[in-house]
């Protein structure tokens, strides 16, 4: 078995091995994978957070051997919305967004792949369970953030990224993509009965799940279309602020927490 790591801020993973290839989802810094196929110039990886599968450039991966890869602490989080590590030896800094791993962070130093980095940002622990308060205030670090398809960070995201990403900072696991999420959680009857927290998930015309949104107080709801942006909702759906009229038609609220 084949191991990776991501060592960029982010590392586009696309739908086919190509690079005109649809975008469907992103590596963050320090997150894991397994190699399952490839070719000289394209691997087919599985992520070890979410289980989903797609295509990354061989030129971006960073090998892990089984030993590394089973004893690394993934367990620390980014928590700023961006921050900067340093290598210790070359001084070289680059960015990572929030929700990036830290692995085998130590009093301010994290280590992968016989790289030492050097971080002064604040971090969360993914295993530790936090209260819808901190979830909302998650949230709402993204907002304004620009839609991406495929997209996992503040300069670009999608509805089921943002959710699952949230979701992740406040020590809950989702699936990726908004037709997996929708299979979790116990779903509630009316929209009234309807709490922070919960997620609201909506169709097209031929049923598929296709965008997902965090419920919060007052039939609001947080969500990534055009921008992370707060519009009202109803047992109809979204009701778009700016346009004045629904953008989204509901098909379930589904209580994950």
């Amino acid at each position: 078995m084949n191991y990776g790591i991501c060592t960029l801020s982010v590392i586009p993973c696309r739908k086919e091995p190509a690079s005109t290839s649809e975008m469907v989802t992103q590596l963050l810094f320090g997150e894991t994978y397994t190699v399952v196929d490839g070719s000289e110039d394209w691997l087919q990886i599985v992520s070890t957070f979410d289980s989903y599968t797609s295509w990354i450039s061989a030129k971006q991966h960073t090998p892990l051997s089984q030993a590394e890869f089973e004893k690394l602490d993934t367990t620390h989080l980014n928590a700023e919305l961006v921050q900067i590590i340093q290598h210790t030896t070359t001084k070289q800094v680059f960015p990572l967004t929030i929700g990036a791993t830290l692995p085998n962070l130590r009093n301010g130093k994290l280590s992968l792949v016989a790289m030492d980095f050097e971080f002064e940002g604040q971090s969360t622990i993914s295993s530790q369970t936090k209260s819808i308060d901190k979830l909302k205030e998650t949230a709402f670090l993204f907002l304004n953030a620009p839609y991406l398809w495929g997209g996992r960070s503040p300069f670009g995201i999608d509805c089921s990224g943002f959710s699952q990403l949230v979701y992740k900072l406040n020590g809950y696991q989702l699936p990726r993509d908004a037709s997996q999420q929708v299979e979790l959680g116990l779903p509630l009857s009316f929209v009234e009965e309807a709490q922070a927290g919960d997620l609201a998930f909506f169709d097209n015309e031929e049923g598929k799940i296709v965008h997902v949104g965090i419920v919060l107080e007052n039939q609001q709801i947080i969500h990534a279309s055009g921008c992370v942006r707060i519009d009202r909702f109803d047992h109809y759906g979204i009701f778009h602020t700016n346009n004045k009229k629904y953008s989204h038609m509901l098909r379930v609220i589904k209580r994950i927490i």
